[in-house]
């Protein structure tokens, strides 16, 4: 058996033959029997024609994945109308005497290498969506077609890379999975592998010699088994089993709304710790993210992360979202949470230290880098703001009033933005006392019962030794609870829970009686969820099991 590992961009398993994808080799010629002014029209006619596959493209990946993941391909139109890659088409043309072919090939290398070498890792994936738009005119003007993928018995494709052009038109009976050799989880292909369900690793270093072999692909743990034992593949195949069935829950589910059976409808959002999260929460078919951890930008770099790099990373996830909502928690740093470079100081209570809130309101430069990438991403989808570790109401304004200063110093810039909903994580028995003062300062409460239940019982939740005492059922906390939705309705203002008690079923009628209005919890029990959901009724009196 052999074993080769490389970056999961969808988990899931697909068991299956191997089957290496090749390009058909073009043969482009440098040097032309025409002049110039015919090679410049052969291009310009080319471009029109490639713009027009795009377009139909367009429709067929509005079908498959959506409008907003179906835009890659409009961008790709609109990257043959780019200034600077056409008259970097014409020079060569005009100054090497070249084809057009050769011309479109030689830009369209130097243009990908330009972005490749890039340090963001978002733009640098764009290289692909360069090489994607000159293959295709390239293709043009040989009078080559697209790329046609493999057909035959399902397989799991293997390829150096796949474009979005190719990705989107994969047919979805014959491919079990994918595996590239380079690509990134930043690449619209990935966005598109994940949106079309498609289990799929890239990063893998590959030979010919697997062309037909019986793979395993592990999404899971990003692993690919060739010729597994009798052992792996038997236990993949219960795994797999389960992935089918968890499969066979979302297709009765999908798009259908989580509405009980009295009517009430109830949002169920997912939690996500990093970028790749969020395409878990699609495979789920969440309906928003409810927490989107930030604090991992800060956690897995050696230095404060830029606005520009922090942007780049909330793009990609309200892009990939395609116009679900994105809840943002604003730094949350602190406690267990530590980056060296932050230079915090040992603390005997670092739980009721500095943290979140307190380090934000005190570095207002660290701050405001990230209310200002918030901002910036806001303008490609539907983004919330949200506070953490709030005990205050003047917290909440001097927050606010930040967030101002950002989006008036970014009007000033002329960038774009979108409203942004601004909400507080309720996690302290402070902001439950006052939550009828602080729902008059924001828009919506999400409760974070990990730490409100550690600080309601004043125990550690970090210690083991405690953990028969640990009781997140207790009382008190559920009637904090209880207190913070009646205390957020009167004042028109939604309540949510993102901590870990969202996801305990043996407590989802007692908060729906409650009134709570959303649920966010790991992307893996958004599913079993919304099953239990739209089998409850809540038509009787509500039932305080809760006291």
């Amino acid at each position: 058996m052999q074993v080769a590992t490389g970056k999961s961009i969808l988990n899931g398993i697909a068991i299956g033959p191997l089957r290496i994808h090749k390009r058909a080799e073009m043969k482009i010629s440098m040097t032309s029997a025409l002049t110039p002014e015919k090679e410049l029209a052969r291009f310009k006619e080319a471009r029109l024609k490639a713009q027009e596959q795009l377009g139909k493209l367009y429709e067929k990946a509005l079908e498959k994945v959506g409008e907003d993941n179906a835009a890659i391909f409009e961008i790709h139109q609109m990257l043959l109308d780019d200034v600077d890659y056409t008259d970097a088409v014409k020079n060569v043309i005009e100054t090497q005497n070249a084809t057009a072919e050769y011309a479109v090939t030689a830009t369209g290398d130097s243009f990908a290498a330009a972005f490749a070498a890039l340090e963001d890792a978002y733009m640098r994936a764009r290289s692909v969506d360069i090489k994607d738009i000159s293959h295709r005119v390239v293709n043009v003007l040989l009078g080559s077609g697209d790329a046609q993928m493999p057909d035959g018995q399902p397989a799991i494709l293997v390829a150096d890379d796949l474009t979005p052009s190719e990705t989107v038109q994969l047919d979805r009976s014959k491919i079990l999975g994918f595996i590239t050799r380079h690509g990134s989880s930043n690449s619209h292909t990935a966005i598109l592998a994940r949106t079309m369900n498609i289990p799929a690793l890239v990063g893998v270093d590959f030979d010919e010699s697997w062309d037909g072999r019986l793979a395993v692909l592990d999404g899971y743990n990003s692993r690919v088994y060739i010729e597994p034992t009798a052992g792996l593949l038997s236990a993949m195949e219960e795994k797999r089993k389960g992935h089918l069935k968890q499969e066979a829950l979302l297709q009765g589910l999908k798009r259908k709304p989580n509405v009980t059976l009295d009517g009430r409808e109830i949002k169920v959002y997912a939690n996500t710790g990093n970028v790749e999260d969020v395409g878990l929460a699609l495979q789920n078919d969440a309906q928003g993210i409810g927490l989107f951890r930030s604090e991992f930008l800060y956690l897995d770099s050696e230095d404060y992360p830029t606005e520009d790099q922090q942007f780049a990373i909330y793009k990609r996830v309200v892009e990939t979202m395609a116009g679900k909502k994105v809840i943002i928690r604003t730094l949350d740093i602190g406690a267990d949470k530590q980056a060296d470079y932050f230079n915090l100081d040992k603390e005997e209570n670092p739980a009721l230290g500095y943290r979140a809130i307190r380090i934000c309101l005190t570095r207002r430069d660290v701050f405001k880098q990230q209310l200002r990438a918030i901002l910036r991403a806001s303008a490609f989808g539907t983004v919330s703001i949200m506070f953490p570790m709030v005990i205050s109401v003047r917290e909440v304004r001097d927050a606010k009033e930040i967030l101002e200063e950002c989006r008036a110093e970014l009007q000033a810039e002329g960038a774009a933005m979108g409203r942004v909903e601004v909400g507080i994580m309720v996690e302290t028995p402070a902001a439950v006392m006052i939550a009828d003062e602080l729902a008059e300062e924001v828009e919506f409460f999400s409760l974070g019962t990990n730490d409100l239940t550690q600080y309601t019982l004043a125990i550690d939740r970090q210690n083991p030794k405690l953990d028969t005492f640990y009781d997140p059922h207790h009382p008190a906390v559920l009637r904090m609870i209880r207190q913070t939705v009646e205390a957020g309705h009167r004042h028109n203002c939604w309540v949510g829970i993102c901590g870990e008690l969202g996801a305990d079923q043996t407590l989802t009628e007692t908060f729906l009686r409650m009134g709570l209005d959303e649920l966010s919890v790991s992307p893996a029990a958004v599913l079993p969820l919304r099953k239990l959901i739209r089998s409850l009724d809540l038509g009787q009196e509500a039932k305080k099991t809760f006291e």
